[in-house]
């Protein structure tokens, strides 16, 4: 599929607000709800493009933490399909020649941390090592600043889509049971009908406005965009664990976050200390990121990377 300009600005729109109707986002871009609507499902169908809605670890106090697990090659992507299943996990990936996955889990604060991060792992004896490392500080990715490869919108067309959290407004909603349905169906489709969604959870439709715009306003939820990067002409996506003297962990992770590579930057706990994720244009241009710009921060000490051979799961709902 060719990506042009207008599906770039539409793509763009979505990662800013992936709720916005086709008429506001057409208004912004100066094209017609039914010109955006034709791209939205070109790129759903043919892009594999998709708005998830996410429960929002950082406003609701959820911890997040990475695993790391090696595997038999035969036995990595069963292991992998088992996580990404997982209504908890996201960006399940196979890493370093189909033996390593890495993924996320988000453990709410009220969970019992072991047995969410190990008593639900695969059981088999295939898996031959398990490490994991919590979350301490996101820089960027995520519900947390911007993708900087997304150019396609001005300043002021960022403005105008922008949902504005009203001035004064209480603390993120927490979610209940109640909301699991609702969770679940936009975590498959993040732009799921108002009727749709009345339809799924059983409630009238004018409680699932009021409360999916409650948790969306609030920022007890958030949206995002799912698209394999390939298709902007990135072919080479690379998970990285940094050793940065402790000084300067903060300023290494500040300075990731202005570069156009990073779309991921995180403090973590563990033998080494930022955990980030490279998106390059392939890897001839993740080497020169590397040796110009990656291993001039001062305070980096050690670099070691993994690229991603296979996203078995982003941020969705796997069925």
């Amino acid at each position: 599929m060719e990506i042009d300009s207008l599906d770039a600005q539409v793509t763009h729109a979505l990662r800013i607000n992936g709720r916005a109707g086709y008429r506001e986002i057409g208004a912004v871009l100066g094209v017609s709800d039914q010109m955006v609507a034709r791209r939205y499902r070109r790129l759903r169908d043919e892009a594999g493009l998709r708005v998830v809605g996410l429960p929002n670890p950082i406003e609701l106090g959820y911890e997040t933490w990475v695993l790391r697990l090696r595997a038999a090659p035969d036995a990595a992507l069963q292991i992998a399909g088992a996580l990404a299943r997982r209504p908890d996990t996201g960006w399940v990936s196979i890493t370093s020649g189909g033996t390593e996955i890495a993924c996320n889990v988000r453990v709410p604060a009220s969970a019992d941390r072991e047995a969410l991060l190990l008593q639900k792992l695969p059981r088999t004896p295939r898996l031959v090592a398990v490490s994991a490392h919590c979350l301490l500080h996101v820089y960027v990715g995520g519900a947390v600043g911007p993708d900087r490869r997304d150019d396609a919108l001005s300043a002021e067309q960022i403005a105008a889509l922008t949902p504005v959290r009203p001035v004064g407004s209480p603390a993120a909603a927490h979610l209940t049971d109640a909301d699991a349905p609702l969770i679940e169906a936009l975590s498959w489709d993040g732009r799921t009908s108002y009727t749709d969604l009345a339809a799924t959870t059983g409630w009238p439709e004018s409680t699932v406005r009021r409360r999916v715009q409650e948790l969306f306003g609030l920022g007890s939820l958030y949206t995002d965009v799912e698209i394999e990067p390939e298709f902007f002409g990135f072919r080479a996506v690379v998970l990285l664990w940094l050793s940065v003297a402790p000084s300067r962990v903060a300023a290494v992770g500040a300075a990731l976050s202005e570069h156009e590579e990073i779309v991921f930057a995180a403090a973590t706990t563990g033998p080494t200390n930022l955990q980030v994720t490279a998106v390059c244009q392939d890897m001839p241009a993740f080497y020169r990121y590397v040796t110009d710009r990656l291993g001039s921060l001062d305070g980096v000490e050690r670099i070691e990377s993994a690229p991603v051979l296979k996203h078995v799961k982003q941020l969705g709902t796997v069925r």
